[in-house]
């Protein structure tokens, strides 16, 4: 008989596809000069990240109702997924809402930037990985922000525009601001973005490795359980 946990981690997969889903179509369907709205709503990480999380949960849901067994690379997969859309929650919430007034709040928003990472994180801690993952393996967890900066900078230097008036997805990816790189101004961006890509890497390792060790600790205890130290031999 499936337990709780079986129906918990499917209920949490199949909001955040729902969520991620509704939320980007939302996003998409706004106007082109609300925030991420309109046609270039997938130039940014925050839908990048949904849309990866729907992925990624929709494979998740197919391997559980096949019983099929996956590897440490899944394990690595779900782990980078997950600290990608935690970043996009924290700096959404923490850096960006701040910034925008009550305009932040908006049915869409709510759910690619809080009901996403919330629910993905309970996932993911939930779940569980099914193989123990070296914390070398933290290192991933940058990969998919790397690759945005470097996509988000050849977009300012191209002149894309991410929304009507804007070269750039984010204040803290402004390279023409008065802070410009390496430095500071009293007012937005208030440091420079190397700066703001350094602290945001660096949460992204923090939050990797609390994932991780946070597991480690689950796994320990699992394998303590199937060993017998939990359980009675009539119960194995």
């Amino acid at each position: 008989m499936l337990g709780k946990k079986y129906y918990s981690v499917m209920a949490l997969r199949i909001i955040v596809i729902i969520s991620a889903v509704v939320g980007t179509f939302l996003s998409a369907y706004a106007g082109r000069d609300s925030f991420m709205g309109g046609k270039s709503v997938f130039m940014y990480f925050t839908i990048q990240s949904n849309i990866a999380l729907a992925i990624t949960c929709g494979v998740g849901l197919f391997f559980m109702a096949k019983k099929r067994i996956t590897g440490k690379a899944w394990d690595i997969i779900r782990l980078v997924a997950t600290v990608s859309i935690t970043l996009t929650g924290v700096v959404f919430c923490f850096v960006l809402a701040p910034t925008m007034g009550s305009d932040a709040w908006n049915f869409q928003n709510v759910l690619t930037h809080v009901v996403v990472p919330i629910a993905s994180v309970a996932d993911f801690m939930i779940a569980g990985t099914k193989h123990k993952v070296e914390i070398i393996n933290v290192l991933w967890v940058i990969v998919p922000p790397i690759i945005y900066a470097i996509y988000a900078g050849i977009g300012y230097m191209a002149g894309w525009h991410f929304s009507e008036d804007t070269t750039y997805p984010y204040f803290f990816l402004n390279w023409g601001s008065p802070a410009g790189a390496f430095g500071f101004t009293n007012e937005l961006p208030f440091m420079g973005c190397m700066w703001w890509i350094i602290a945001l890497f660096t949460l992204l390792l923090i939050v990797g490795y609390l994932y991780l060790t946070g597991n480690d600790k689950r796994l320990q205890e699992i394998m303590s359980y199937v060993n017998g130290e939990g359980i009675s031999d009539s119960e194995r």
